[in-house]
This record gives C-alpha cells, structure tokens and sequence, in this order.
C-alpha cells in the first residue's frame, strides 16, 4: 500500500554507519511516498548538552552497533526527536538479560535464563539450570560467543575465557537453558504491533543464524505463532523487531530473542515477494508518526 505525502512532514532522518539493502530498500520506500529523509552517517554524529537541537524531528535508528545505537537515541530524544525503535526498546532488546526479564514478567514463554555477576556463581548456576546449558553474551548478535556447554568440564573452560576477557561486562555470565529444537527456530518481524511475516532458519548445526549461513523458507504465521511475536515485541517496546522463537519436541513455543535492529534481507528472500519489510515500515512511519 503506497500513501500519500501527509500534509505536515516532520524533518526525518536514517541514521546509519553502513548502508545495506535493508537501509537501501527503506530509503527507496519512503522517496516512493515523496517523503524526504536525510541519511546521517553514525560516525558525524555529535551533540552538545547546551548547543542546539537537531535538525530533525524524526529518525529511523538503523545503526548496527547496539551500543552507538542506544547513546545516538538517548541524545535525539533528549532533544525531543522521536526515534524509532527508541532508546527504552534498545535498552531492553539489546540487552539478554533485560529482555529475559521483561518476557518473563509479562508470562511470555521463554527458555529459562540465569545471571551470575561471578564466573564461579556461574559455574553453580549452570549446574541448577541442568546441562547442556547455553551461554551468551549480554549483549551481541549474529550467534557469536554463544556456545552450548555440554557439562561441567566445558563449562569450566569457557568460564575461564570470559574470566580473561579484559572487560566486566565479559565476567557477567548469561546462562539459558537449550531447548532442543528441530533444526529451526523461527524469526517473526513485528511492524507497528502487526506481524508481517515469518520464516523458519534452518541449520545443520544448533545456532540458526542467518549470519552463520542458515538456510530460510517460509512458515505459516499461525496464531500463536503471531501472538507470542506480537506479545514479545510490545512487551520490550520494540516498534519494529524481529523476534527469534524456538520449537521444543512437544511443539512448545518459546520466545528466544527480540531483536531491535533487524536484518531482514534472507526474510525477504525466502517468502519470495509476498511481503516486502521496508515497505510495511515505511508505512507505519507515514501512518502513525506523520500525522
């Protein structure tokens, strides 16, 4: 569906370090609207407590660093510019164990998760949660340094590694229970509230990142499939996201992840045209923040 131009257009911005295809097919989605958008480079970005406000009133938060994208997303709104997805969705999404809390408190299913402030009240945490027993970092993505730690004996070599990692937050242990799940998991992209789409990543190994080389096809959006998506991505404030889900052998759903900055080349792929993401987001973005 392609809107008009509204009557009112906010200064809107793509704020980026790298243009990709997902930052590519946005870009031409909005100009298709006639909606002008000012790409900012991450990298330029700077902000004086007390200079002047930014020239924009909108900024579509499409940085690939968690980290630069959480500070560039404070300092917006500090200033009163709306940014989606926004810092508090950030905060949570990028973050394990934030995320893990807020599904958990909402009663979303979730694979059960433990955080030990200490490799050594790790290693016990690991031991209640039962093996095998998967570590993540709090924060990162693409499936790198998550390992599934099969007992004891691997858990303690990993344990010393993090322990060597010159940075605190490499010594603050995210440890989740493994749900033994078909060879798949399923990533679901939420676009203003409404699931638009799903698609199984495929694996011959346990992580399914499409970043990793997993394969995609498309799964049905079932209800509650959509449902747990919808939940999850409310539930951490996420506007635009997409959400990892995970089949137990009983056919269980569990929400693993809900990602805030999603990559959605391989979705658009594997369902083959029926849904374009960009579009859907430039839709919402004329639709409910141009008005």
């Amino acid at each position: 569906m392609t809107l008009g131009k509204p009557s009112t257009a906010p200064r809107t911005a793509l704020l980026a370090s790298r243009i990709r295809f997902e930052e590519k097919r946005i870009l031409e989605a909005l100009e298709r609207r006639g909606v002008p958008c000012t790409q900012i480079d991450t990298r330029t970005v700077r902000h004086h407590m007390d200079g002047l406000p930014p020239a924009w009133d909108l900024v579509l938060n499409r940085e690939i660093s968690a980290t630069k994208a959480l500070y560039a997303a404070l300092t917006f709104e500090a200033s009163g510019v709306t940014v989606v997805n926004s810092s508090a969705a950030i905060e949570i999404c990028g973050d394990k164990w934030r995320t893990s809390l807020a599904l958990h408190r909402a009663g979303i299913p979730t694979p059960r998760a433990s955080l030990a402030l200490t490799t050594e009240a790790a290693q016990q945490a690991a031991e209640e949660i039962g093996y095998p027993v998967v570590i993540k970092p709090l924060v990162g993505s693409w499936g790198r340094r998550v390992a599934l730690l099969p007992d004891a004996d691997a858990t303690r070599t990993v344990l010393e590694h993090c322990d060597a990692i010159p940075s605190p937050q490499a010594q603050i242990i995210y440890l989740q229970s493994y749900v033994d799940k078909p060879g798949r998991d399923i990533r679901v992209i939420v676009v203003g509230g409404v699931p638009i789409g799903a698609v199984y990543r495929m694996s011959d190994e346990w992580r399914t990142n499409v970043a990793r080389g997993s394969r995609t096809k498309p799964c049905a959006l079932t209800d509650d499939i959509a449902g747990l998506a919808v939940a999850a991505a409310a539930q951490t404030g996420a506007a635009i996201a997409g959400v990892d889900l995970a089949e137990d052998v009983d056919g269980g759903l569990y929400v693993l992840e809900v990602n805030h900055g999603v990559e959605f080349k391989g979705f658009q792929e594997a369902l083959d045209g029926r849904v374009d993401v960009a579009e859907e987001i430039a839709d919402r973005l004329v639709s409910e923040v141009w008005k």
